[in-house]
C-alpha cells in the first residue's frame, strides 16, 4: 500500500525513540483513551439510570391518574367507561391508597410495627396497569379475604414469610384511641389479622420496602370508604402521550376531576437524571481538554526539534500545505489511537460492569452502590449511538484542533532561517 509522503513522515515520527517528546505523545494517548472511556462508562450508566427509573416507576404506577375534586369517587365504572373511550387508553383501573400503621404478630419475641403504605387493588384489573401480578418471588398473587402482598425488603427486615399475620390500623382507629384515652375513657380498637399471602419484588428499592398491597374491599372497609374510590389509574399506549391525553381527560370529564401523569409525580428525580447527565458530560469533557493540551504540548517541542529538517523539506519544495498535513496528521493519529482503546476500554468496561462492581464492595468492605439511595440492586447501563458518536467524534475534532497551531507555526517557516537553526 503507497501512502502520501506527509503521512509516511507523521508514523515515522510517532515511533518511539525514547524521547521526552515520546513520552508526551504516549502520556497524550493514554490521557485520549481514558477520556474516552470514562465518558462511555458515565453516559452509559446515566442512560441506563433514566432508562431503568422510569420502568420501574411504570412499572408499578400508572400514566396517568384521574382524582375527584371531592375526595371521593363514587359511581367510578361509570367515569372509567368514559375514560376508556378516550382513543390511545389501553387499561383503566380503581385505585386507592393510604398510609397505616402494621405490627407484627411472631410465634416468638416481640412485636415489631412500622408505617408502610396501603394500596387497595382491583384484582382482576391489576395485571392491566402494573406488573405487580408477575413480580411475586414467593407465595401467590392473592388479596381475596385478608390477603396482603408484602414488598421483599419489607418483609427481610420485619422476618416476614408467606403464612404470617400482621395487624393493620387505620389513623382514623388511631385517633379514635387517641381521643379516648386524652378523655379519661381508653378505648382498645380491636384490628383485623391480614395474612401474607405473597411477596413481591417490582425492582424497586422504595416500592420493595414501603408498600403493601391488599383488596379493594379491605381498603374500604379499613378506611371507612364504603362503596367509593380515591381515583382511577390510566395506562396508556404511549408513556410519551401523558401530557396531551391528561389535558383531554380533563377536558372530557369536566371540573369535578383532575389529572396527574408519572411526570409530574416523578418530575424532580427524572429532571435530576437529566441534569446530572449534562453537568457530568460536561466536567468529564475537560479530560479531553486536558489530553488537548498534551497533543499541543508536544507537537510544540516536536516542531522545535524537526526545525531544519522542515527547512530542508522546504527547500527541496514540500508545500506550506504538506507541512501542514505533517503535523496535523501526528494529532489526528493520536487522537484516532486514543478513541479506538478508549472506545474498546468503555465498552469492556460497561459489559464488565456489575462484576468490577462486587469486586470493589468485597476489596472496600463497604457498598459503593447502595440501593436504598439509587433504587437499583444493580448498576445499570444503555449504549445510546448517539453518544458514542458524540464522545467519540468530540475527541477527534478537540485532537485535530490541538495541533493546528503548532502545525500552522511549522508550516510558516522560511527554509533558510529553518537551515541556520541550532
Amino acid at each position: 500500500m503507497r501512502l502520501p509522503f506527509e503521512l509516511l513522515l507523521s508514523l515515522r515520527y510517532l515511533k518511539p525513540k525514547r524521547t521526552f517528546v515520546s513520552v508526551i505523545t504516549v502520556i497524550s494517548t493514554i490521557g485520549v483513551t481514558l477520556g474516552v472511556a470514562v465518558l462511555i462508562i458515565v453516559m452509559s450508566v446515566m442512560s441506563g439510570f433514566d432508562r431503568d427509573l422510569h420502568e420501574k416507576i411504570l412499572g408499578f404506577n400508572p400514566h396517568i391518574k384521574v382524582y375527584s375534586r371531592s375526595g371521593e369517587m363514587r359511581d367510578y365504572e361509570k367515569t372509567a367507561e368514559q375514560v376508556r373511550s378516550v382513543a390511545h387508553v389501553r387499561a383503566v383501573a380503581p385505585f386507592a391508597f393510604g398510609q397505616v400503621w402494621m405490627e407484627t404478630q411472631p410465634n416468638i419475641g416481640p412485636s415489631q410495627g412500622m408505617a408502610p403504605y396501603l394500596r387497595g387493588i382491583e384484582a382482576d384489573l391489576e395485571s392491566q396497569v402494573s406488573v405487580l401480578s408477575t413480580s411475586l418471588i414467593e407465595g401467590k398473587f392473592d388479596v381475596s379475604g385478608r390477603g396482603l402482598l408484602i414488598g421483599n425488603v419489607m418483609a427481610n427486615n420485619l422476618h416476614l414469610q408467606v403464612g404470617d399475620v400482621v395487624v393493620l390500623y387505620s389513623p382514623s382507629q388511631l385517633q379514635k384511641m387517641k381521643l379516648s384515652q386524652e378523655e379519661g375513657q381508653p378505648e382498645a380498637i380491636l384490628a383485623d389479622n391480614y395474612e401474607i399471602k405473597g411477596i413481591f419484588d417490582v425492582g424497586f428499592f422504595e416500592y420493595n420496602s414501603s408498600f403493601l398491597i391488599t383488596s379493594m374491599l379491605n381498603f374500604q372497609e379499613l378506611f371507612d370508604m364504603d362503596d367509593t374510590v380515591q381515583g382511577l389509574l390510566v395506562m396508556l399506549d404511549d408513556p410519551q402521550l401523558v401530557t396531551p391525553l391528561a389535558e383531554e381527560l380533563n377536558s372530557e370529564l369536566g371540573l369535578g376531576y383532575y389529572t396527574s401523569t408519572w411526570m409530574q409525580e416523578n418530575s424532580q428525580i427524572v429532571s435530576a437524571l437529566v441534569v446530572e447527565k449534562n453537568v457530568m458530560f460536561y466536567i468529564l469533557f475537560l479530560i479531553m481538554v486536558v489530553a488537548g493540551f498534551g497533543i499541543a504540548n508536544a507537537l510544540i517541542t516536536f516542531v522545535f526539534q524537526k526545525t531544519r529538517e522542515i527547512g530542508l523539506l522546504k527547500a527541496i519544495g514540500a508545500t506550506r500545505l504538506q507541512i501542514l498535513f505533517i503535523f496535523l496528521s501526528q494529532s489526528l493519529m493520536v487522537g484516532v489511537v486514543g478513541v479506538i482503546c478508549g472506545f474498546s476500554l468503555g465498552m469492556t468496561a460497561i459489559a464488565f460492569r456489575n462484576e468490577f462492581l462486587q469486586f470493589m464492595n468485597r476489596m472496600t468492605g463497604f457498598e459503593l452502590f447502595p440501593a436504598e439511595l439509587y433504587f437499583f440492586s444493580e448498576l445499570p447501563a444503555m449504549i445510546i449511538p448517539s453518544d458514542i458518536i458524540l464522545v467519540c467524534g468530540g475527541s477527534l475534532l478537540i485532537c485535530l484542533l490541538s495541533g493546528i497551531l503548532p502545525a500552522a507555526y511549522a508550516s510558516r517557516q522560511h527554509p533558510v532561517t529553518s537551515l541556520r537553526h541550532e
